[in-house]
């Protein structure tokens, strides 16, 4: 071999006949050292030559094979030779269309899948497959794509290879599918579908056509691709909804409905919040805290949430108009001309805010502002009225798949007038205007609701409520029951308020035994008390537990008021005898008549309030007073401590005009030291409750509901602040331009004689109210007023109630039923039935002739008259709720001396009545 680079080998001789002696060591080296670099160059050139003339020789020959496999292809096109030469001539463009041009031509595209050339002809076709399959993706706008494209389907079709290998052919299909599919098929299809640029308009009359096809078009589609099938519908499709036919509205309709059903809740949500997960907060959630507290969620699935691949700006821009106000109002008024659409449209409404939690308040107020505000009766009377849920003969088959297309009528009019119902004044609720329904249907919907609500809690198969879900909507039953609960509570709160609805039309007791029910409710709870269940359960937990609990802590009027008081007596004297206390263990306590308040707090606000108290009054000498406490000195010591801390001067309380208390809202009262305060008095509290004792006082109703964890109303600031309460209904009912009344999502306080403006939501001073958004102002005003300014207070004062009281034992009562649990009932007092559980003491008794004259006397007294005798013996004006047997302790009479001068006197810790 020549050398490439010429002889590096040959040695320099000195012809000089010179040495250099001079030169020394260390030149020596180097110069060696330049000659060994000098070599390995040399050797690393050569071998590079050899590697150079390798490849050269390798491209030479390469080409001159495919010359020769071109050559032998031309000869055979069709040929297994042909087709040898096709797959090692490996991703040429040209021979490829030219083979599928001439296998279509002659029709021989299954020629050589016969005899013994059939195995050899499978392997190498696949191979060509997928050859043809990558220069489709590569150039999918080419002419010549076209018959590479029909070769693709042909050898997937089972038709054609039936025709022409008959049944065996179907194998061969098969077989050629697992390769392409195992060779990434959708992947090369997906990218050439990329690169077409589908034109603008489609065939929207066209798209009835996929009616009958939805469901298995919808379940052979990946989950991430459904979010950009919704949003590219709705490109496509929302300019054209006036032009639409009907048949393709339903369908688009009934697609996307489709779609969103099996998407994750918050997977339309944008990055950031979806990614948080956290619970959606609505403005009409009742929750108040502005901290950051730990946030929990309920889930009924501990397996993990699919995770959608985030989302490209476009996609998140065309989901964002879904839930805006003119994408539906231009949907609603295309429904209006097609009436047939309307259902369709309805379960695409529930599923949207189904996965869309946190727009949810946004489309059901657009859905309250549309038209007027009818659609709620529109839906009612087309859909719902008639509807075989709730009906009686029905009860059995709640979840009955057949009954589904009847679940999203029922849902939707219940979340719609669940919201009304937060801003709808008393006026307007019984004016029988066309944005609320009639008495008489709400009486009818009512009972529809509440029998489907008592038929899910009384299950007593629990995990198919927990687990199951509605056919067609991304709901559990879990989830209907809540809906239609938190609808029944609204109603029942303002039918509680002002009763319109029927005797009996919230009881079931002509459907239960209530004896039983009563022992198994009793039961239940003890069951609860014994496991390892914690103890401040939730109230969907609680149902899962026990559906008698359940009942009633979500629906409690379904029981009788009366037959509630009795379990929660029951409740209170398991409580006592599960905690087996004695004399032994009471508590000792000193208090100085003239501080009962303050020394009240000093010894009690840590103690064990459950266990027997016994008081001692210390004298202005500072001298004990005689006597024994056996209930009575405590209870005069009670109803003194009321009298203290619930006087408005304290700075703790004040008044409306109904001379109802609620926690003052000043900031004066969130001082740590006055939050200690409202703790003790709900301590105290709890104690009158878990003994009996009757407390003369009278709460606001907006701040009782704190107690329950129930949601204030709008109407409820009638009590609290008139003004405020006219004025947003003003705004409510206001006809002209919104935005010219220049109002912000912001409140004005004054505290110290200084006034600054709150925030309703992030950034509010910035936020104008509209007409579209004036619902939610006058939510979030009204409920800043009843709930946020009170937050504190109220938990403070809850926090010590719970420690005496177990909340779930208050949530058996509404407002108005837990105000008579503490006060008494405000009824006539009944002197038979009094005159029935009366003791007496000393000379007299029921037949002595001052007893009966008494007795004479009293029955000639008028209600209120009556009303200040009871005030004068017990302290308290109004009867006990079951009777004066329940009284603690009961009424007595006892003689006086002989002194017929002397004027009768009391002893109110006892209930005594001293006559001479």
């Amino acid at each position: 071999m020549l050398p490439l680079f010429g002889d590096e080998r040959r040695r320099e001789i000195n012809l000089g006949g010179s040495s250099s002696v001079t030169t020394s060591q260390a030149a020596i080296l180097n110069q060696a050292r330049a000659r060994r670099i000098e070599r390995e160059t040399v050797r690393k050139r050569q071998e590079s030559a050899v590697t150079i003339q390798a490849w050269w020789r390798g491209i030479t020959d390469a080409r001159r094979v495919r010359q020769e496999l071109r050559e032998q292809f031309i000869g055979d096109i069709t040929g297994l030779t042909g087709l040898r030469c096709l797959v090692l001539i490996g991703q040429d463009i040209d021979f490829l269309d030219r083979w599928a041009a001439e296998a279509l031509s002659q029709g021989s595209l299954f020629g050589l899948a016969h005899g013994s050339d059939r195995e050899h002809w499978l392997v190498l076709m696949r191979q060509v497959f997928f050859l043809l399959l990558r220069s489709v993706s590569d150039r999918p706008r080419s002419e010549s794509t076209v018959s590479c494209l029909q070769v693709l389907c042909t050898l997937l079709n089972p038709a054609s290879a039936i025709e022409a290998l008959g049944f065996s052919g179907s194998r061969l299909t098969v077989s050629i599918t697992e390769y392409a599919v195992r060779h990434d098929l959708y992947q090369y299809l997906a990218r050439s579908m990329q690169i077409i640029p589908f034109p603008a308009k489609l065939p929207l009359s066209s798209l009835s056509v996929l009616s009958t096809s939805i469901a298995d078009l919808v379940s052979t589609i990946p989950l991430q691709s459904h979010v950009h099938l919704i949003a590219n519908l709705y490109a496509f499709t929302s300019p054209r909804y006036a032009i639409m036919p009907l048949s393709s509205l339903k369908t688009y309709l009934q697609l996307m409905t489709a779609s969103l059903s099996i998407l994750p809740v918050h997977a339309l949500d944008p990055p950031s919040a979806s990614d948080t997960r956290a619970p959606a907060m609505s403005w009409a959630d009742d929750g108040d805290s502005e901290s950051e507290q730990p946030q929990v969620t309920v889930v009924t699935s501990f397996a993990p949430t699919p995770r959608l691949p985030p989302l490209d700006a476009r996609t998140q821009k065309r989901l964002q108009t879904l839930p805006s106000p003119s994408h539906l109002n231009a949907l609603l008024k295309a429904v209006q001309h097609d009436r047939g659409a309307l259902p369709d449209l309805v379960s695409w409404l529930v599923n949207l805010y189904t996965v869309w939690p946190t727009r949810k308040d946004k489309i059901l107020s657009t859905l309250l502002l549309y038209g007027g505000g009818g659609l709620v009766r529109e839906i009612y009377r087309d859909y719902v009225r008639n509807s075989p849920l709730g009906k009686d003969e029905n009860m059995t088959s709640l979840m009955d798949p057949s009954l589904a297309s009847a679940w999203p009528p029922l849902l939707l009019l219940t979340e719609l007038y669940t919201q009304s119902l937060l801003t709808m004044g008393d006026d307007e609720f019984f004016s029988n205007s066309r944005t609320s329904l009639t008495l008489d249907e709400l009486v009818a919907f009512s009972r529809a609701l509440f029998n489907i609500a008592f038929a899910l809690y009384w299950r007593d198969d629990q995990t198919k409520i927990q687990e199951g879900g509605v056919p067609g909507l991304n709901l559990r039953w879990v989830g209907v029951r809540d809906k239609i609960t938190k609808c029944l509570q609204a109603i029942h709160a303002r039918d509680s308020r002002k009763p319109f609805m029927p005797e009996n039309h919230w009881h079931v007791s002509s459907q239960i035994d209530m004896n039983s029910f009563i022992d198994a409710a009793v039961f239940e709870e003890q069951q609860l008390d014994e496991s390892s269940a914690p103890r401040a359960l939730t109230k969907r937990q609680l149902s899962h537990f026990s559906p008698r609990l359940g009942v009633l802590n979500n629906i409690p009027f379904a029981i009788q008021f009366e037959t509630r008081v009795l379990i929660f007596r029951r409740f209170v004297e398991n409580d006592k005898w599960n905690r087996n206390r004695d004399t032994s263990g009471r508590i000792d306590v000193s208090i100085r008549r003239g501080h009962i308040a303050q020394d009240g707090y000093d010894r009690l606000a840590e103690a064990d309030l459950r266990a027997p108290i016994a008081i001692t009054f210390i004298d202005q000498f500072g001298e004990p007073e005689a006597g024994i406490d056996g209930g009575g000195v405590f209870k005069e010591f009670f109803t003194s401590l009321c009298k203290e801390v619930f006087d408005t001067d304290r700075g703790l309380w004040l008044a409306n005009k109904r001379n109802e208390i609620y926690p003052n809202p000043h900031s004066y009262a969130t001082e740590p030291h006055n939050l200690n305060w409202y703790r003790f008095i709900g301590r105290i509290l709890g104690k009158a409750l878990y003994k009996g004792i009757l407390v003369e006082v009278a709460f606001a109703g907006f701040f009782l509901a704190k107690w329950l964890d129930k949601q204030s109303f709008l109407d409820d600031l009638a009590s609290l602040d008139p003004d405020l309460y006219q004025g947003l209904i003003f705004l409510k009912n206001y006809t002209g331009d919104v935005e010219a009344l220049a109002l912000n999502f912001t409140v004005a306080i004054e505290e110290f004689g200084v006034a600054k403006a709150v925030d309703l939501i992030p950034d509010g001073s910035n936020v104008p109210v509209t007409r579209e958004n004036r619902l939610q102002y006058i939510y979030l005003t009204s409920h800043y007023r009843l709930s946020k300014q009170i937050k504190l207070q109220s938990e403070a004062f809850f926090e010590g109630l719970s420690d005496m009281i177990d909340p779930k034992w208050l949530r058996m009562f509404n407002q108005q039923e837990l105000q008579i649990l503490l006060g008494g009932v405000n009824a006539p007092v009944d002197v038979q039935d009094l005159r029935a559980h009366t003791q007496y003491g000393g000379l007299y008794d029921n037949d002595e002739p001052t007893i009966q004259t008494f007795w004479k006397v009293l029955e000639d007294f008028d209600q209120e008259q009556r009303r200040l005798f009871l005030r004068f013996v017990t302290s308290c004006s109004r009867p006990p709720l079951l009777g004066f047997k329940q009284l603690n302790p009961l009424f007595a009479i006892r003689d006086a001396g002989s002194d017929e001068d002397r004027l009768p006197t009391s002893s109110t810790c006892v209930n005594l009545l001293k006559l001479p």
